[in-house]
C-alpha cells in the first residue's frame, strides 16, 4: 500500500464533482496525516480511465480495514477527480483497485447528493454494500436571493433579536480576512471559557486556518464587550460557498447575543462582499441552525464488505443483520 500520498492529483488539478470545499484539497488531507489522524498508516486509492484520474484519500484503520481520512472537522469525505471527464468510469475503477487492497472500506460523512454515486460504483466493482443515514448537514441556498431577501426569510424572533441588541451598542465586531496571532488568541481563550467540550486539536485546526488564510479563503469574526473577546467564529470562503468550521461564545454573555451578532455580521460579509451562494454549516443537528438555514439534508455512512475475502464475510453478515433487525422493530 502507497502510504505517504505521493499518488494524488496535484493541487491545482484536484477537484470534486459539484462545488470545491477546503476538505477536497491534498493539503487537507496532509494536515490530517501529519496530525497523528492516519490510523496505522495512509492509503491513496486511485482508479486511472484514459486522462481521468479518481483519487480518494483513505487510513488504515487495522490491516484489511481502509477508511475515508477524515476528523470531526471534516465536512465530508468524496472521491477527487483531475484530468478528463470520465469520472464515474474512474471510480468504479479505483473501487476495483481496491478489492486487491482491502476487505472493508468504511466511508463516513458522505454528503445526500453524492451517496448514490458512490454506492453504485462499490456494487459495479463488486463489493457489498450497505449504506445508512449517520448525522444532519444543514447549509443555506440563497438562489436568486440577495441578503436582504434571506435576512427576511429568517425567523421573526432572530431578526428581532439581531435588531434590539445591535441597537443597544453593548458588542463591538472584528471581521478579519487574514490570519492575526493575537485574534485566534482571542479565539482559543473564547473556547476554552465557552459551553464546548476541549477542543479536539488545536494545533491542527490553527495549521488549517493559517493555510486558508495564505489561499486568501479565511473570514473571521471576533466579538467584544468592553474590549474584552466574548465570541469567535472560524470560517471560509470558497468557490461561492461559505463554510462554517468553528464558534463558541462565553456563557456569561449571552444577555448581549454576541454570537448571534457576530453571525449576522459575517453572513453578510460573505453574502454582500464575498458574493456566495451557498452557506455550509457543516456536520450536526443543532436546533440554532434551522434559524439561519433553508436546507437539511441526511449525511450517509458506506459500509463496503470484499466477498472474494473469507475475512469479510462475518462482518457483512453482522452488518446486513442489523439492517433487517430494525426493518422488523
Amino acid at each position: 500500500m502507497q502510504g505517504n500520498g505521493e499518488h494524488h492529483a496535484n493541487d491545482d488539478a484536484a477537484g470534486a464533482a459539484g462545488f470545491a470545499a477546503p476538505f477536497d484539497r491534498p493539503l487537507w488531507f496532509d494536515l490530517l496525516a501529519a496530525h497523528g489522524f492516519a490510523g496505522e498508516g495512509r492509503f491513496d486509492a486511485r482508479g486511472d480511465i484514459g486522462t481521468t484520474t479518481a483519487w480518494l484519500p483513505l487510513r488504515i484503520e487495522k490491516p484489511g480495514h481502509l477508511a475515508g481520512l477524515t476528523n470531526w472537522y471534516s465536512f465530508a469525505i468524496r472521491p477527487l477527480y483531475s484530468g478528463g471527464r470520465d469520472h464515474d468510469i474512474a471510480l468504479v475503477e479505483l473501487f476495483n483497485n481496491l478489492r486487491g487492497q482491502a476487505t472493508q472500506l468504511s466511508l463516513h460523512p458522505v454528503r445526500d447528493d453524492e451517496h448514490q454515486d458512490m454506492v453504485a460504483a462499490l456494487r459495479h466493482a463488486g463489493w457489498w454494500v450497505k449504506a445508512t443515514p449517520a448525522g444532519d448537514r444543514h447549509w443555506l441556498d440563497l438562489g436568486d436571493m440577495d441578503h436582504d431577501a434571506w435576512w427576511a426569510s429568517r425567523p421573526g424572533a432572530l431578526r428581532n433579536t439581531v435588531q434590539r441588541k445591535a441597537k443597544k451598542g453593548i458588542v463591538d465586531i472584528q471581521l478579519l480576512t487574514d490570519f492575526d496571532p493575537g485574534s485566534w488568541a482571542a479565539y482559543e481563550q473564547i473556547y476554552a471559557a465557552s459551553w464546548k467540550p476541549e477542543e479536539g486539536h488545536p494545533a491542527l485546526l490553527r495549521a488549517f486556518a493559517e493555510a486558508e488564510s495564505d489561499g486568501g479563503r479565511l473570514r473571521m469574526g471576533i466579538a467584544r464587550i468592553d474590549g474584552i473577546p466574548v465570541a469567535a467564529q472560524f470560517w471560509t470562503v470558497e468557490d461561492g460557498t461559505a463554510f462554517i468550521h468553528k464558534l463558541a461564545h462565553v456563557e456569561d454573555s449571552l444577555k448581549a447575543s454576541p454570537g448571534t451578532l457576530l453571525s449576522a455580521a459575517l453572513f453578510r460579509h460573505v453574502i454582500e462582499v464575498d458574493g456566495v451562494k451557498r452557506v455550509d454549516f457543516g456536520t450536526g443537528n443543532d436546533g440554532y441552525k434551522r434559524d439561519w438555514m433553508n436546507r437539511h439534508d441526511p449525511l450517509w455512512r458506506i459500509e463496503a464488505f470484499n466477498p472474494s475475502r473469507v475475512a469479510a464475510w462475518g462482518p457483512a453478515l453482522k452488518a446486513f443483520a442489523r439492517s433487517l433487525l430494525r426493518k422488523d422493530t
